[in-house]
């Protein structure tokens, strides 16, 4: 029993750890504020599935604090003892506690990459309903004007929430039906045949070119819709390289094709060949 606890107290400080390093390598830093990651919330929302909510929510707190400790900064625009209170609790330690509560999904869904997805979806729609929150009362005034601060903390928040919900709830779902987390020493997600390796490589890469993919494009428009304030508007579309956006989306694709139908190919030879 100590033994069990020793290797999910060290569960979790590899995955706060590398959540944390993943959340210093953004792949966009937005134009007027706030940064798109690499699914840097992925290991402390898997940890939360594996091993349970109460050690999730454990790494949640523990990754909030290096994350405060990270952003520290930005206290300074505050005077006031409440503000900065304030700040600490919105932007930092619960924003990022609540992503320890990702595994909740594990009992309501069949499919671990469902469970996965769903608790992606909320855990960020929460941290974008605290930091809105934050930005709406704490920061008004300072980097957000005074005059309707709700409605420009949603949509300065939402320039870089709604990406980067959108990548950790695409590589949650991809990584569910890649790697099977319940068991005690993780696994591939593949049907036991004598093609199994090929099936599984073939699958993997096809996913993971699809994922590049939707990442790449997210990268490509998401800090065009920054406008000079910071907040989110439509107008940006127009200053997409949509011919870019189409180029990846296209070679992307054609590539995932390619490789699910190498899958499929050797799944159907691997039948064939049982079935005799």
């Amino acid at each position: 029993m100590k033994k069990s606890k020793i290797v999910i107290y060290t569960e979790c400080a590899i995955m706060v750890a590398l959540a944390t390093v993943l959340s210093m390598l953004p792949l966009v830093e937005m134009p007027y504020g706030g940064s798109i990651t690499v699914a840097s919330a992925l290991p402390i929302l898997v940890l939360s599935y594996r091993r349970g909510v109460r050690y999730g929510v454990l790494s949640g707190f523990l990754y909030s604090t290096l994350q405060l400790l990270l952003g520290l900064k930005n206290l300074s625009y505050f005077t006031t003892w409440y503000s900065v209170l304030a700040v600490i609790l919105l932007d930092y330690l619960v924003a990022f506690t609540v992503v320890g509560l990702g595994g909740l999904f594990r009992k309501y869904f069949t499919s671990q990459a469902n469970a996965l997805a769903v608790g992606a979806l909320t855990v960020s729609m929460a941290r974008y309903i605290l930091h809105t929150i934050a930005g709406a009362t704490v920061w008004a005034g300072i980097s957000i004007p005074t005059g309707a601060t709700l409605v420009y903390s949603i949509s300065y928040n939402a320039t870089y929430m709604i990406p980067e919900t959108i990548i950790l709830a695409i590589v949650a779902f991809y990584i569910g039906n890649t790697v099977d987390f319940a068991q005690e020493m993780p696994t591939r997600v593949v049907k036991k045949s004598e093609n199994s390796t090929k099936v599984f490589l073939f699958s993997t890469l096809g996913g993971l070119f699809a994922v590049i993919g939707a990442v790449v494009d997210i990268c490509l428009i998401f800090p065009k819709l920054q406008m000079d304030d910071g907040t989110f508007s439509f107008i940006g579309f127009t200053l997409v390289s949509w011919f870019a956006v189409l180029i990846v989306t296209l070679v992307s694709l054609v590539l995932a094709a390619v490789f699910f139908l190498l899958a499929r190919q050797a799944d159907q030879r691997s039948r064939e060949t049982s079935g005799k």
